[in-house]
């Protein structure tokens, strides 16, 4: 089996396909999976939306439900374990939700990222996320700052993942390649 590089990043727009393919790079012997979830149901089409997603796992993956702290999380995890965080659009979303200004927020994601980064380097870890800068600009000053913090949060991440792809329909396209 070829081991996963450390850290993997799959970007795409909403409903691309980018967690159907995050589960497909993780090899069928892989004993040990760990499934980070960020997402919380609060309310009805959530919670049928997590379902789903939970549905299309193998029953032996272990979930952990934890939408703020994905570092404290991933260091919850068996050092050996393959991890698949999804999502980080729903992470900075749930900060930027819990904090009253978008820069404290910003900050405090930053932070826990760099944190994150060092704990890829000792796992293999999958991340998914959204790329929301392919749209409109928003018209509201939280729209626009959660565009921006996001997008420089992805960046982060693009630029410490061993491998990058991009989903479109249902196409992945690899931007970064550790091979």
């Amino acid at each position: 089996m070829n081991p996963l590089p450390s850290l993997t990043l799959i970007l795409g727009g909403a409903r691309s396909g980018k967690s159907t393919f995050a589960l497909t790079l993780i090899p069928g012997e892989t004993e040990e999976v760990w499934f980070l979830a960020t997402a919380e149901a609060l309310d009805d089409d959530m919670r049928q939306r997590i379902d789903r997603h939970q549905a299309e796992r193998p029953p032996h993956w272990r979930t952990m439900e934890e939408p703020l702290d994905l570092a404290g999380a991933l260091e919850r995890t068996p050092a050996g374990a393959v991890v698949v965080i999804d999502c980080l659009t729903l992470w900075v979303s749930n900060w930027m939700m819990k904090i009253d200004s978008a820069e404290a927020a910003e900050e405090r994601l930053r932070a826990n990222a760099e944190r994150l980064f060092r704990l890829c380097r000792q796992r293999r870890v999958i991340c998914v996320s959204n790329e929301v800068g392919l749209g409109i600009v928003p018209d509201t000053h939280l729209g626009r700052a959660y565009r921006d913090c996001l997008g420089r949060i992805n960046q982060r991440f693009a630029a410490e993942a061993d491998d990058v792809h991009f989903l479109v329909a249902g196409l992945p396209m690899k931007f970064k390649s550790s091979v």
